[in-house]
C-alpha cells in the first residue's frame, strides 16, 4: 500500500514537472534578435566582425543552452561617431531587439547609453575602457571588457617600480582620451608620482602630420622623459612616426603605450618593417587572458578561417565571451518564466506627428530582468573566468606587459589587481596569499628605445634655455658657511663648495644660476627662503638650511651634508683649590646618606654582639662610645672590636664592601679634583633655562626660536635675537642682569663650533638636545634631489666632503681646550645599589635576631610579680624582653665542652708519647 502512494506522488510531481516545462519551452521564441555596434575599419572591429557571428553560430548550435531559441544577430558600422552610433541604436529598437553587443568606442557608449537606459536595452560592450561609464548614470551598460582604471593602475605601478616621479601624457581629446588620463592622474597619485604635462590631440583622425609635430616639438621641451601614449590605433601610429622624425626614439626616451598598440601588434602583425622601426622599445600594456585547451582550439579555427589575417587580439576574445554572456543570461532569463514583449513609451507616443517615427521605439519589459542575469552570470570563457564584481566590473584584472623589439615583441612581465607587478602568470599568483611588498615586483629586462638596456632615468633640464633659479640666503654673520663675493654675482663658502662639488658629479649638466635672499641687514628668515620654492620663485635652495619637520612638509631635501643639533653655550669660571675642596666629591645629599649608614650599621651590629661579645658591654655611656668608635673606625677597616656572632660577622662583612667602593670613589674623585684644572657654570644645560627666568640668545633666522618657543614652552619675552658672532660674545660677557644680555645662547652646532674656535671664555653646556643636518631644497618629488643625494654621499664616501669641511671651517686650538662643562661630584644615584644590599642584610640580621629573642622569651617563665594572678601588662612584656636582650649570654656550658675535648686530647697525645718510649728503650 505504501509503494502505491509513492508511485503515485512520482507520477503526480513528474506530471507537474513536464506541464512545468512544456510552458517554459513553449515561451521561448524560436529566435531572439541582438544587434551589434562598432566600427567596422579598426583593428578591433576588423576582428569583432568575425568573432560575434562565430559565437553566435557556436551559441545556436549547442542544445545544451537556450533549448531550441536561436540567436540572431544583425551588425552595424557606427564609424567612431556618436551621432551614427546614436541612430544605429535607434533603428535597432524598432526592431525589437533585446541587447546590444557594443559598442566599441566610448564616445559612442556615452550617445546611445542614454536610449538604452530608457528603452531598458542592455548594452554589452566588449572595447568602451572609459572608466566613467561604470558610473550610476548607466544603468544598463555592463563593460564585459577591462576598465581604463585598472590598465592605469597597471602603468602607475611601471612608472613607480622604475623610479620615475613625472610623467607626460599625450591623448586623444575625447571621453577616451579624457577620462582614461584622469585616471592616470590618479592612480599616480596614490604613488607620489604626477602627470607634469599632457597634451590633447583632436579626436578626428584627420589630424595633420605638421599639427602632431608641433605637439611633440612642446613635449620635448618639458623635463619628463617618460610619456603615456593614450590614444587610437589610426592616430597612435601617426604619432610614433613622428617621433621616431623628431627623434624622440632615441635613448632617454620611456614611451608606455596603452592597450590599443597591443590590438595592432596582435591583428596585423606582422606591421611593415618601417613601423616597426618607429615602435622599437616601446613598452605596451595587453589585456591578459587565461591560456586554456579551449582558448588553443579556438586560435586554431581562428587561422582556418581567416588564414591568419587579420589576427586574433584580447578584444576579439572579449566580443566572441560577451555573446556567450547574454545566452546564458537569456537561458537564466527564459527558466524564470520571462518573455520577450515590447510596450509603448507613452511619452514618444506624445510627440505623434513626427516625421523621424519614434513611436516605432519600444521598451523591452523584460530589460530589467535580464539585466540583473547578466550581473550574476559565473562561467568561463575565452578569456577566463566571467564573473562580474559589486562595481558591475569583471574580477580579476590583469594585463601582459610587453616590450616591442625588432620584428616582433617580448612579455616582460604581468600586472594583476590582486599581487602587482609579476613574472609569473596572475592565474598562478592567485592560488598564493596575496603579496605587494617591494620586493616581489619584478619585471625581466627591458629594452628600451635608443636600444639600451640601462634604465633612463626618465627626465632632463628642458630643452628651453631656462636655468634653475637657486635661492641663496645672504648672511650678515657666520659667512664661512656662505657669502657674496662682491663685484661678481656669485657666491663662496662651506655650503656653496659642498653644492657644486655635487653638481659636478652629476652624470648631466645643470644649468643654474644663484639668486641671492635677504635685506644684507640682518639674517633672513630660512622658513620664509624655503617657502619661495613652493610659489616658483626658486627652483631649489642652496645654504645652511637645516632640515625640520615643517620645511619638509612642503619641500623635498637632500641627504644631510652636516650633522646638526641645537646645544647650549654660556660662559664658564675655572675653579680652583680650596680650604674646603674635601668635601666637593660627594654631595650633599651622599654625605648625610653615608653618615647615617655608618650609624646604623655601629647599631646593627652592637644589637647582634651585645648578648655574646664582652667588648659591646659595659655602662650606657661607654655603650654608646663603642658604637660610634666601632662605626666611624670601619672607614679606615682600624676597628678594634672583634664580632663573634654569625649574623654580626654577615653584617660587617657586606658593610666594609661598601667602605671600599665609598673610599675608592672618594680618593678617585678627590685627586681629579685637586690636580685637574675644572671648569664651572651655574648653567648645566637647557634644563636650568627651562626652570629659570633668565634671558636666551638665538641667532637670527635659525630655527631655533620657534623649537624654543613651541616645543619647551619658553617665553618669547625671554628670546633675544642676534645676528653675528661677535653679537653672541658682548650678550654673553654682559650677562643675564645688564640690558642686551644673555645667560646662554641656544644655537645649531656648526655655528658655535666656529664660534668657540675664536671665542674660548664659552663653553657647550649639557648634551645637544636635538638631532638634524643641513640640506639642500628641492621641490616635492623633484628627482634632483635624489641625485644630489646620491653625489653627496659620494663626496663623503671619497674623502672631498671633509676636506671642504677643513678649508672652512678649521678649528683653532681654544675650541678644545676642554670638554663640554659636566658636574664633578659623585651622586647618591651611583651608589644606591650598595646602601640597599647593606641595608636589606642588616634588616635580615636583625629579623633573625628577633626571631630568636622572641623564640627563648616564650621558654622563660614570667617573674613573680606582686600584682594580681593572671595580670601582665604591656609594660611587663616589654621589660622582660629587654632584660633578655640585656642578659649576658651563659657561655660555660660550650666552654666546659671545649675543655673536655681538649684534655682527651692532650690524654690521647701524653698516652701516645709514652708507647713510643718504652718501644725505643726495648
Amino acid at each position: 500500500m505504501n509503494a502505491f502512494w509513492f508511485s503515485f506522488v512520482l507520477f503526480l510531481l513528474f506530471g507537474e514537472f513536464q506541464r512545468e516545462h512544456a510552458r517554459n519551452v513553449s515561451s521561448r521564441p524560436p529566435v531572439v534578435k541582438i544587434g551589434a555596434i562598432f566600427q567596422f575599419d579598426t583593428a578591433i572591429g576588423r576582428v569583432a566582425k568575425i568573432a560575434i557571428p562565430e559565437a553566435v553560430d557556436d551559441v545556436n548550435s549547442n542544445s545544451s543552452i537556450l533549448h531550441g531559441t536561436k540567436l540572431s544577430v544583425t551588425m552595424h558600422d557606427s564609424n567612431g561617431s556618436g551621432f551614427l552610433g546614436m541612430i544605429e541604436a535607434m533603428r535597432y529598437m524598432e526592431d525589437d531587439v533585446i541587447a546590444i553587443i557594443g559598442p566599441q568606442s566610448s564616445v559612442v557608449a556615452h550617445s546611445i547609453s542614454h536610449v538604452a537606459n530608457e528603452l531598458k536595452v542592455p548594452l554589452l560592450s566588449f572595447a568602451a575602457t572609459d572608466p566613467t561609464l561604470t558610473s550610476l548614470q548607466f544603468p544598463f551598460f555592463v563593460r564585459t571588457t577591462q576598465s581604463d582604471l585598472h590598465q592605469m593602475a597597471a602603468v602607475s605601478e611601471i612608472v613607480d617600480h622604475y623610479g620615475w616621479k613625472e610623467v607626460t601624457a599625450i591623448f586623444v581629446d575625447d571621453d577616451y582620451g579624457r577620462n582614461g588620463v584622469s585616471a592616470l592622474n590618479d592612480k599616480l597619485a596614490e604613488r607620489r608620482c604626477k602627470i607634469s604635462y599632457k597634451v590633447g590631440i583632436p579626436p578626428n583622425s584627420d589630424a595633420s602630420h605638421n599639427e602632431i609635430m608641433d605637439l611633440l616639438v612642446k613635449v620635448a621641451l618639458m623635463e619628463s622623459r617618460v610619456i603615456v601614449l593614450h590614444v587610437n590605433d589610426t592616430m597612435g601610429l601617426k604619432v610614433f612616426s613622428v617621433a621616431n622624425y623628431l627623434g624622440m626614439m632615441g635613448n632617454g626616451y620611456v614611451w608606455i603605450a596603452t592597450d590599443w598598440l597591443s590590438s595592432v601588434l596582435d591583428s596585423d602583425s606582422p606591421l611593415p618593417s618601417a613601423t616597426m622601426d618607429t615602435i622599437q622599445g616601446v613598452l605596451v600594456l595587453r589585456q591578459h587572458t587565461v591560456q586554456s585547451d579551449r582558448k588553443k582550439t579556438f586560435f586554431s579555427r581562428w587561422n582556418k578561417i581567416t588564414g591568419g589575417s587579420p589576427g586574433l587580439n584580447s578584444y576579439g576574445l572579449y566580443a566572441y565571451d560577451s555573446v556567450w554572456l547574454l545566452a546564458y543570461a537569456l537561458d537564466a532569463f527564459f527558466n524564470q518564466g520571462g518573455s520577450i514583449s515590447f510596450s509603448n513609451d507613452s511619452r514618444i507616443q506624445s510627440l505623434g506627428g513626427s516625421t523621424l517615427h519614434l513611436d516605432a521605439m519600444n521598451i523591452f519589459d523584460g530589460g530589467s530582468l535580464l539585466l540583473n542575469n547578466i550581473l550574476q552570470s559565473d562561467f568561463v570563457g575565452l578569456t577566463g573566468p566571467i564573473k562580474f564584481g559589486s562595481d558591475r566590473s569583471l574580477i580579476l584584472p590583469a594585463y601582459d606587459i610587453i616590450n616591442v623589439i625588432g620584428t616582433g615583441f617580448r612579455r616582460i612581465g604581468y600586472w594583476s589587481n590582486y599581487s602587482g607587478l609579476s613574472t609569473i602568470p596572475p592565474e598562478t599568483l592567485y592560488a598564493m596569499p596575496p603579496n605587494r611588498s617591494r620586493a616581489s615586483q619584478k619585471l625581466y629586462s627591458v629594452i628600451w628605445p635608443g636600444d639600451t638596456l640601462s634604465t633612463p632615468r626618465g627626465w632632463v633640464f628642458p630643452n628651453n634655455g631656462k636655468q634653475l633659479r637657486i635661492g641663496v640666503p645672504i648672511r650678515v654673520g657666520f659667512k664661512q658657511f656662505v657669502s657674496p663675493e662682491k663685484g661678481t654675482g656669485t657666491f663662496k663658502g662651506f655650503c656653496i663648495d659642498v653644492f657644486i662639488a655635487a653638481v659636478n658629479l652629476l652624470p648631466y649638466a645643470v644649468p643654474y644660476k644663484f639668486v641671492p635672499f635677504g635685506n644684507s641687514r640682518e639674517n633672513p628668515s630660512y622658513t620664509e627662503l624655503v617657502g619661495k620654492i613652493t610659489t616658483g620663485e626658486f627652483d631649489a635652495v642652496v645654504g645652511d638650511i637645516s632640515i625640520v619637520t615643517n620645511r619638509t612638509r612642503i619641500v623635498d631635501f637632500t641627504q644631510p651634508f652636516v650633522s646638526s643639533g641645537l646645544v647650549v653655550v654660556a660662559p664658564f669660571k675655572k675653579q680652583n683649590s680650596s680650604a674646603w675642596a674635601f668635601l666637593r666629591p660627594f654631595n650633599p645629599l651622599m654625605w648625610t646618606v653615608t653618615a647615617c649608614f655608618f650609624l646604623v650599621v655601629g647599631i646593627v651590629v652592637w644589637i647582634l654582639e651585645h648578648r655574646i661579645n664582652d667588648e659591646f658591654r659595659g655602662p650606657p655611656n661607654h655603650q654608646v662610645i663603642t658604637i660610634l668608635w666601632f662605626s666611624f673606625s670601619t672607614m679606615f677597616f682600624a676597628h678594634r672590636e672583634n664580632t663573634m656572632s654569625t649574623l654580626g660577622r654577615l653584617v660587617l662583612i657586606i658593610w666594609l664592601f661598601v667602605v671600599l667602593i665609598i673610599n675608592s670613589s672618594y680618593t678617585a674623585s678627590l685627586t681629579s679634583i685637586l690636580t685637574v684644572q675644572r671648569l664651572s657654570s651655574p648653567i648645566k644645560g637647557i634644563e636650568t633655562l627651562q626652570e629659570n627666568d633668565d634671558p636666551i640668545g638665538f641667532q637670527v633666522g635659525s630655527f631655533a626660536e620657534h623649537y624654543l618657543i613651541e616645543e619647551l614652552n619658553i617665553s618669547k619675552s625671554r628670546l633675544v635675537p642676534l645676528g653675528s658672532p661677535e653679537a653672541y660674545a658682548n650678550a654673553l660677557k654682559l650677562g643675564p642682569t645688564k640690558k642686551g644680555g644673555v645667560a646662554a645662547l641656544v644655537d645649531e652646532r656648526p655655528y658655535v663650533e666656529l664660534f668657540l674656535s675664536s671665542h674660548c671664555s664659552f663653553r657647550i653646556l649639557g648634551q645637544e638636545f636635538t638631532k638634524s643636518g643641513w640640506g639642500f631644497a628641492f621641490p616635492r618629488d623633484s628627482p634632483l634631489a635624489v641625485d644630489m643625494s646620491t653625489a653627496i654621499l659620494a663626496l663623503a664616501e671619497n674623502g672631498d666632503l671633509q676636506r671642504i669641511h677643513d678649508k672652512w671651517l678649521q678649528q683653532s686650538s681654544c675650541s678644545s681646550d676642554g670638554t663640554e662643562i659636566e658636574s664633578d661630584r659623585l651622586h647618591l644615584s651611583s651608589f644606591w645599589g650598595l646602601f640597599l644590599i647593606c641595608g636589606i642584610a642588616c634588616f635580615i640580621a636583625l629579623l633573625v635576631y628577633f626571631l630568636q629573642i622572641f623564640q627563648r622569651l616564650g621558654k622563660v617563665p614570667p617573674p613573680e610579680s606582686a600584682s594580681p594572678e593572671g595580670s601582665t601588662s604591656r609594660t611587663g612584656h616589654l621589660h622582660r624582653l629587654l632584660s633578655l636582650m640585656d642578659e649576658k649570654k651563659d657561655l660555660s656550658k660550650s666552654h666546659g665542652k671545649k675543655r673536655k675535648v681538649e684534655r682527651s686530647l692532650s690524654d690521647d697525645i701524653e698516652s701516645s708519647m709514652r708507647g713510643q718510649s718504652r718501644n725505643m728503650q726495648t
